[in-house]
C-alpha cells in the first residue's frame, strides 16, 4: 500500500478523532487540517504535529484524500471542493442533507474516478463484526438508539442525526429493497423531529422496527435480529451480545411439558468485540479502497441508499403529523 497524503476538514469532536488516527497510521501522512474556527484548527494541528490550512480548497489541493467532518448542511459544498481538487474523500454520515445533493456527490466522484466513502461507523462495531458468522437471513429486526440531548447535530432531524446509523445497518443485513415505510416522529426540544419510530417492510417479507431519540435521559444502542435459527441480541454501546440458537436444528420435542425451560430449547453463544477501534478500522478501509485493495469501506452508493430510506421515513413522519387525531 502506498503512503497517502491525508487531511481532515472540520476538527470538532469527531473530526479531531480522525486527525488523531490519521496522524498515527503507517499507511498515510497527515498533511494538515482545516476548520472554520482558526483557533480550533491551530489547536488540533499543534496537537498532532501538522498544519492548519487557510481554506478547505487549499487543503484539498495539498493532499490525496480528506475526511470531511463538517455539519451535514455543508457536506455537499465541501465534498464538491474535494472533487474539483481530484481528492478522494470520506464524508461523515449522512452523506448529504438531501438525496439530490447525495446524487450530485456520487456522480461527481464516479465521473472523476475518486473514492467516496461514508462514515457509517457502526458497520465496524465489534459486536456487529462478532455476529457476522451467525447471520442467517434475519426476518425481523428491532433497533433502539437513545441519546441525551446535545446541540451538536441539531441542524438535521434525529432521522439523519442518529437513526441513519441503524438504517444503514438494517439495509446491509436484509439486502433487498424497502417496499413499505410507516413512521411517526415528534419535535421535543428543537424545531425538527427529535424522536422517531419507523416500521420498514422489505420486498422479501422481512420487517424492521427502528426507534431513535436524542431527548433521552440514558444512552442505549441495541439491536436484535430474529431468524429461523434463533435470535441475536447486541449491545452496540458495550460492543457485546449473544446468539440464542435452537438446539437440534430447531426440532425440539416435549415443548408441552410444564418443566421445559428456555435453556432446554436454546443454546447461548456469547459475542464479544475484539477490542479494535471502529473508527480506526473505518479509516483503514477507506485508505485500502483508495489503493484498490479489498476493503469494507462504506461506499457513496451505500450512503445514498441509507439517505433515500431516511427521506422516505421523513416523508412518512410528515404525513403522519398531518393526520388529525380522532377524539371520542
Amino acid at each position: 500500500m502506498s503512503r497517502l497524503r491525508t487531511g481532515v476538514i472540520g476538527v470538532g469532536r469527531i473530526g479531531s478523532q480522525h486527525a488523531r488516527l490519521l496522524a498515527d497510521t503507517p499507511d498515510g501522512e497527515l498533511v494538515g487540517v482545516f476548520d472554520i474556527s482558526e483557533e480550533r484548527g491551530n489547536e488540533i494541528a499543534s496537537e498532532y504535529g501538522t498544519r492548519h490550512f487557510e481554506s478547505a480548497g487549499e487543503l484539498c489541493d495539498a493532499v490525496d484524500a480528506v475526511v470531511i467532518a463538517v455539519p451535514t448542511s455543508s457536506h455537499h459544498e465541501v465534498g464538491m471542493t474535494a472533487v474539483e481538487a481530484g481528492c478522494h474523500m470520506m464524508i461523515e454520515k449522512p452523506l448529504a442533507s438531501t438525496l439530490m445533493e447525495a446524487d450530485l456527490l456520487v456522480d461527481a466522484a464516479e465521473s472523476h474516478e475518486l473514492v467516496l466513502g461514508v462514515g457509517h461507523i457502526e458497520r465496524f462495531n465489534g459486536a456487529i463484526r462478532a455476529s457476522e458468522p451467525y447471520l442467517d437471513d434475519p426476518r425481523f429486526i428491532e433497533s433502539l438508539r437513545l441519546a441525551p440531548f446535545q446541540p451538536r447535530g441539531t441542524d438535521v432531524t434525529v432521522i439523519l442525526d442518529l437513526m441513519i446509523h441503524d438504517i444503514d445497518l438494517v439495509l446491509g443485513l436484509v439486502r433487498c429493497p424497502v417496499a413499505e415505510v410507516q413512521a411517526v416522529g415528534v419535535p421535543v426540544l428543537t424545531q425538527m423531529t427529535d424522536i422517531a419510530n419507523a416500521h420498514l417492510v422489505f420486498s422479501n417479507g422481512a420487517v424492521a422496527d427502528i426507534t431513535a431519540s436524542r431527548v433521552a435521559d440514558v444512552t442505549i444502542r441495541r439491536l436484535r435480529l430474529f431468524q429461523h435459527s434463533g435470535f441475536i441480541s447486541l449491545d452496540l454501546a458495550k460492543r457485546e451480545g449473544s446468539y440464542q440458537r435452537a438446539r437440534s436444528n430447531g426440532e425440539v420435542e416435549g415443548l408441552a411439558e410444564v418443566d421445559t425451560r428456555l435453556g432446554d430449547v436454546l443454546e447461548s453463544v456469547s459475542l464479544h468485540g475484539d477490542g479494535q477501534e471502529a473508527l480506526r478500522l473505518e479509516l483503514e478501509g477507506f485508505l485500502r479502497a483508495i489503493n484498490g485493495d479489498p476493503s469494507a469501506c462504506v461506499t457513496g452508493r451505500d450512503g445514498r441508499a441509507a439517505l433515500e430510506v431516511a427521506e422516505r421515513i421523513s416523508r412518512a413522519v410528515e404525513g403522519a403529523a398531518d393526520v388529525p387525531l380522532k377524539t371520542a
